[in-house]
């Protein structure tokens, strides 16, 4: 299981602005949805790693250019909820620690899976997956948190893996086909969902071989 734990960074100068990430996070539904925890504080646990890189990334996307207001913080490992609705076990402890170590990072999104895992023959200790998960989802990090919202406009309107869309999304806002493409090329989008599917593989092996 992945537990997400997003804090708020920004809450004294620009308000509370959890019921605005948990608006945003609601089409990535898990076995534990988004909810705020407390204070500033919003909490969810999903079993699919691409559910996982997904949620990280739309809390980072919250922040604008920079990608400053939500600490992420990922914690995998077993989870359940208790009469309160509030999650605990392994997955839950080591993202609390994923979020407070995002305090000292330029990027603040941070992935503990563990300090031990289980050995098996090929496949790397948990931490190490961990730690490997977490620079490919920095590096996705920092491509969306650098896009403007015209960027975001043009690629709001995009499904990856379908080709011929330019001209469709060219009309839609009243551009030309070339400046769509320039603004996807500006942004990275290609190269974001190229990456993507590294950051789960690498989540899952962390999965795989936590204990």
């Amino acid at each position: 299981m992945f537990v997400l734990t997003l804090t708020q960074r920004d809450a004294p100068t620009h308000g509370d602005r959890v019921d605005e990430l948990l608006r945003a996070l609601a089409p990535h539904t898990g076995e534990h949805p988004f909810r705020r925890s407390w204070g500033d504080e919003a909490v969810g646990a999903l079993s699919n790693p691409d559910a996982a890189v997904a949620s990280a990334l739309v809390a980072l996307r919250q922040g604008g250019r920079g990608g400053r207001r939500w600490s992420v913080g990922i914690g995998v490992g077993p989870v359940s909820a208790g009469p309160d609705g509030a999650l605990t076990g392994q997955g839950a402890a080591r993202s609390r620690r994923a979020v407070e170590r995002c305090g000292r990072q330029a990027m603040p999104l941070a992935v503990e899976a563990g300090p031990a895992g289980v050995g098996f023959e090929g496949v790397p200790a948990a931490p190490d997956s961990a730690a490997a998960a977490e620079s490919v989802l920095r590096l996705l990090g920092d491509l969306v948190t650098k896009r403007s919202e015209a960027e975001w406009a043009v690629i709001d309107l995009l499904i990856p893996g379908v080709r011929g869309q330019q001209r469709e999304v060219a009309s839609a806002l009243g551009i030309s086909v070339q400046a769509v493409s320039q603004a996807l090329a500006r942004a990275g989008w290609a190269r974001e969902w190229e990456a993507r599917p590294a950051a789960s593989l690498l989540l899952g092996l962390a999965a795989f071989a936590v204990d």
